[in-house]
C-alpha cells in the first residue's frame, strides 16, 4: 500500500511538471505579444492527444489589430482543419501593465493571462473545447517565441482536470 502511494505521488509530480512548455532550447529572438500578433499571418499547427497518440491538424489564419493607444488586442482566427471543420474565434487582449495581459475568447472560462518575460511570452486559459464527444473543459500552458530564423512557434500543454492530456505545436510564418 505505502509503495502505491510513493507511485502515485511520482506520477503526479511528473504530471505537474510536464504541465508547462519548457523554454526553447535554442537561441531566440525577444517577443511581445503584440509583435506575434498584429497584422495578418498564417500558421500552421497540430494537436496530440498522449493516451491515444492521434493528431488533429489544422490550418489557421490570423488577423490581429491593436488599438490606438496600444491597450487592447483583437486577434480573429479562422480555423481550418485537415477534415474539413472550420471555425473562427476571436480573442480581445488589454493590456494590465508593463508585460502583462488579461483576454478572453468566445471558448474561454473566465480570463487568459499573458506575461511576456524573458524573450518569450506565457498564456495560460481555460477553454471549454467542443469534440464529436461532447464539450471537455481543457486548460491551456502556451509558451510563445520566435526562434532566430524569424518562425513565431506557440507550444502548449494541454490538462483536463489538472493532468496533461495533450499538446498543440502551432507555427507562424516561416
Amino acid at each position: 500500500m505505502l509503495t502505491r502511494r510513493f507511485l502515485l505521488l511520482g506520477a503526479l509530480s511528473l504530471a505537474a511538471c510536464a504541465s508547462t512548455p519548457p523554454l526553447p532550447a535554442g537561441p531566440t529572438t525577444p517577443l511581445t505579444l503584440d509583435q506575434a500578433f498584429v497584422g495578418r499571418q498564417t500558421g500552421r499547427g497540430v494537436f496530440r492527444i498522449f493516451l491515444t497518440g492521434s493528431e488533429r491538424r489544422f490550418t489557421a489564419l490570423l488577423n490581429g489589430r491593436l488599438s490606438r493607444h496600444g491597450t487592447r488586442l483583437t486577434v480573429v482566427e479562422d480555423f481550418i482543419y485537415d477534415d474539413g471543420e472550420e471555425n473562427r474565434l476571436t480573442w480581445v487582449f488589454d493590456r494590465t501593465g508593463p508585460g502583462t495581459w488579461a483576454g478572453r475568447r468566445e471558448d474561454t472560462v473566465g480570463m487568459a493571462t499573458v506575461v511576456e518575460e524573458n524573450g518569450s511570452i506565457r498564456l495560460a486559459y481555460t477553454a471549454d473545447f467542443k469534440s464529436p464527444s461532447g464539450v471537455n473543459r481543457l486548460g491551456f500552458a502556451d509558451i510563445i517565441y520566435r526562434r532566430a530564423d524569424g518562425l513565431i512557434v506557440n507550444d502548449a500543454v494541454v490538462s483536463r482536470s489538472g493532468f496533461p492530456v495533450g499538446s498543440v505545436r502551432f507555427e507562424i510564418g516561416g
